[in-house]
């Protein structure tokens, strides 16, 4: 049996599906900016703000001016931007309220985990705050060791650098071999971390990673919490 210290999951399409969650939040955004008078069509609107995302990145603050600015000037004519963007930013997180939530066999299993003992914590990438807003919503930071969130924007390293999942293991004290990482992005989340010898869990379970693949082989692939309970049962001995 291999020993095992401590699990670390990735956040976006692992512990919950951030590619379903962003298509819902950004349709209500757009329906709520038509609502409000905007002179556009869904599709049209939709298509043109991935544009944006695309060009500037999920973490870019003002994706839905962007949109705007785009959209021909008749859609925006004799009315206030300000208020459209603010129609589309309230939908938004209206929406990250109401459906946000981690899947249920993941949180089942941090429980678990928690439970006997192992050290639980996450390796993500992004900026401070936006990530571990994601933790406090999908309710999970309560199942986490307080010293094992490691967010790449507070450390000054970012993935797919080794060194972000060595600083990890080192600031729990465990060794790499002694450590699993789990997440979706075979490029970040298994190339790096097998490269320093942690055992590295590739999750197929949604995503736009989902048929990309890395320069290694992931130790597991799963497609659901539950399966990743049986193979920590069957491989590492632990009773959860």
């Amino acid at each position: 049996m291999r020993k095992l210290a401590a699990i670390f999951f990735d956040i976006d399409d692992t512990l919950y599906s951030t590619s379903e969650f962003a298509r819902r939040a950004r349709a209500n955004s757009v329906d709520a900016m038509i609502a409000a008078g905007l002179r556009t069509d869904r599709g049209t609107a939709l298509a043109e703000l991935d544009e944006v995302i695309a060009e500037f990145s999920s973490n870019y603050g003002n994706h839905f001016d962007k949109l705007l600015i785009r959209l021909p000037e008749e859609a925006t004519k004799g009315l206030n931007p300000a208020m459209l963007v603010a129609s589309a930013v309230v939908a938004y997180h209206e929406t990250k309220s109401r459906e946000l939530a981690a899947y249920p066999d993941a949180v089942e299993l941090l429980k678990d985990l928690q439970r006997i003992g192992l050290i639980v914590g996450v390796i993500t990438a992004g900026p401070a705050i936006k990530q571990a807003e994601k933790i406090v919503r999908l309710h999970i930071g309560r199942h986490l060791s307080p010293n094992a969130i490691f967010i790449s924007d507070q450390i000054g390293i970012s993935k797919p650098n080794p060194k972000l999942y060595l600083r990890a293991c080192q600031s729990v004290g465990v060794q790499p071999s002694e450590a699993m990482y789990v997440g979706d992005n075979p490029p970040n989340d298994v190339d790096p971390p097998q490269s320093i010898g942690m055992i590295a869990v590739l999750n197929r379970r949604s995503g736009k990673y989902i048929a990309v693949a890395g320069r290694t082989r992931p130790d597991y692939e799963i497609s659901s919490f539950v399966q990743l309970r049986a193979i920590l049962r069957s491989d590492f001995d632990l009773a959860v």
